[in-house]
């Protein structure tokens, strides 16, 4: 996915779009042209499109077998309902429904194996909605053709074709988040509810929803509402006109006019919208407010969680275990920072989720609790170094919104360079061994998985032999992947830079590319006092 590796400066901002490239699921597509037959027949649509049985089997029998035979039952019949599509079908199915929400997939594929029940789970419900969208699937491996003439070009990816015209999918990946999505862009955006019976069943049914109450369903503010809830891709919107019923649904409800407010399955439960019935501004509410106090980041919602405009971000990685202690506490100070700073929780023994962030700050192997913060806004990092409780991380979340912590940046431990012709420096020693040092300093960056830095290294390991009688001139080497500072921003390795007594601000950067006798050259051109440079040739 790089096409380098990524500076220190640079990997907050690459880790944000790993996460949200990895949340929406996309992984290369197979590009081989192969021949696409259909092996299956030339079955009927019709039967290619099976009937979920309605017949219960078994009595008793079933009732043993559990409820994980029962959900793997349903799932079954779920996936009966997806459409199967081919080369001989696929133009004809979409040209003859209104709606038809495609899933390219490919047998090999991880990320689509996760994303396939989810998708059954969507058709099963749409259906028993009676929703007119066709769900099908496409196996785009096996017909690369018909996958590129859809525009599938990664596996999976979603695409509802309405009237033929296709739009990319841009909701969550849970079957309730695709039934949502799928329902809002086929004319159904608002759920209304009439009844308490109606009210209560709706709650069993959605943990989180926008509650709209209006004494008529017209008018400005109701029309506001209606085009909020057709905008936003991830939340059910419901409408009633009766205070009793908006009351079952949202207890603590005192309005007298319009009212709108979001609710969620947490402490945090119910929130009342305060501003003007405008639909940018309804929606604003919603992107600061949808989240629960403490969001517990997954690959289904980590395309939401990084799209948040709340751009300071506390991220607590624990084991589960001690997470159970965590939760309530950090709840508690989280209530304190509503809509100014996202508390998320990363399960620190999930390395697909925690290892990114924790390689960031060079504890990638920390099994213990670990707190630290972003802020988007500026690409910097911080990391609380006192024991992660309840006080010391309110006090890190305040200092972190007045904009008091101190960047943290990365080092490995300070080496003993004694005797060495070539020093090592890490980001805690930069200062002293090269930017407050009374010597001409010629640095060399790195990192251990770039192809050519071990040619410069012996390069420079050359001219540090060459230039030894040298007092004012010291050669040094810095690993990039593994320390950081803030005055050495490199986007290329390796980089060779010359920090020059007296002005250790502007760095020369020599080419890598150069001979050792041209950078020999170039370097005597750089000290100061000529009659400390060697006369030899290299």
């Amino acid at each position: 996915m790089f096409p380098s590796k990524p500076t220190s400066r640079s990997m907050l901002f690459t880790v944000t779009i790993l996460f949200l490239l990895t949340s929406t699921i996309l992984v290369t597509a197979n590009e081989d042209p192969t021949v696409e037959t259909d092996n299956d027949g030339a079955d009927s649509d019709l039967q290619e499109l099976i009937a979920i049985d309605e017949q219960e089997g078994g009595g008793g029998e079933e009732q043993q077998q559990g409820d994980q035979q029962k959900e793997a039952e349903v799932l079954s019949k779920a996936q009966r309902i997806v459409l199967e599509l081919n080369s001989d079908n696929a133009i004809r199915i979409i040209d003859q429904n209104e709606f038809v929400l495609i899933l390219g997939y490919a047998p090999w594929c991880v990320r689509s194996a996760e994303l396939m029940p989810q998708f059954a789970e969507a058709a099963n419900k749409l259906k028993e909605l009676g929703s007119p969208v066709l769900m099908a699937k496409l196996d785009a491996e096996r017909y690369p053709k018909v996958a590129s003439t859809l525009g599938i070009k990664g596996f999976p990816t979603l695409l509802l074709f309405v009237n033929g015209t296709s739009q990319v999918y841009t909701g969550g990946f849970s079957g309730e988040d695709i039934v949502i999505w799928a329902r809002k862009k086929t004319g159904v955006p608002v759920i209304r509810i009439s009844s308490s019976v109606e009210a209560e069943d709706f709650q069993k049914k959605y943990d989180l929803f926008v509650l709209g109450l209006f004494d008529k369903f017209e008018g400005h503010d109701y029309e506001e509402f209606i085009k909020a809830a057709t905008i936003d891709n991830e939340i059910q919107f419901v409408e009633v006109s009766s205070s009793a019923v908006a009351k079952i649904l949202f207890p603590n409800i005192n309005a007298r006019d319009n009212f709108i407010g979001i609710v969620k399955s947490e402490p945090e439960k119910y929130t009342a919208y305060g501003g003007i019935f405008e639909k940018d501004t309804i929606l604003q509410f919603l992107e600061y407010n949808k989240f629960p106090l403490v969001t517990i980041l997954t690959e289904l919602n980590s395309a939401r969680v990084y799209s948040s405009p709340v751009k300071l971000q506390v991220i607590v990685f624990a084991d589960a275990d001690d997470f159970k202690n965590l939760i309530q506490p950090l709840q508690e100070v989280a209530r304190k920072f509503i809509s100014k700073i996202m508390f998320i929780y990363i399960d620190i023994a999930d390395e697909n989720q925690a290892k990114p962030f924790l390689t960031l700050f060079g504890i990638e192997d920390s099994e213990n609790t670990v707190v630290t913060a972003f802020d988007n806004r500026m690409s910097s990092k911080y990391l609380l170094e006192s024991n992660p409780t309840p006080s010391n991380i309110e006090e890190f979340c305040l200092r972190l919104l007045h904009g008091s912590l101190s960047p943290y940046f990365k080092s490995q431990s300070i080496p003993d360079n004694k005797e060495k012709i070539l020093q090592v420096v890490v980001g805690k020693t930069l200062d002293d061994l090269v930017l407050s040092s009374p010597k001409n300093v010629l640095l060399e960056v790195y990192t251990p998985w770039c192809i050519s830095c071990e040619t410069t290294t012996k390069q420079i390991e050359k001219l540090a032999k060459h230039f030894k009688g040298v007092d004012n001139l010291v050669f040094a080497r810095i690993d990039a992947s593994a320390n950081e500072h803030p005055k050495l921003q490199v986007d290329d390795y390796p980089t060779l830079l010359f920090y020059p007594v007296g002005d250790k601000e502007n760095p020369v950067k020599l080419s890598t590319k150069s001979s050792s006798k041209d950078l020999a050259t170039v370097i005597k051109s750089l000290l100061r006092a000529k009659e400390d440079v060697p006369k030899d040739e290299l």
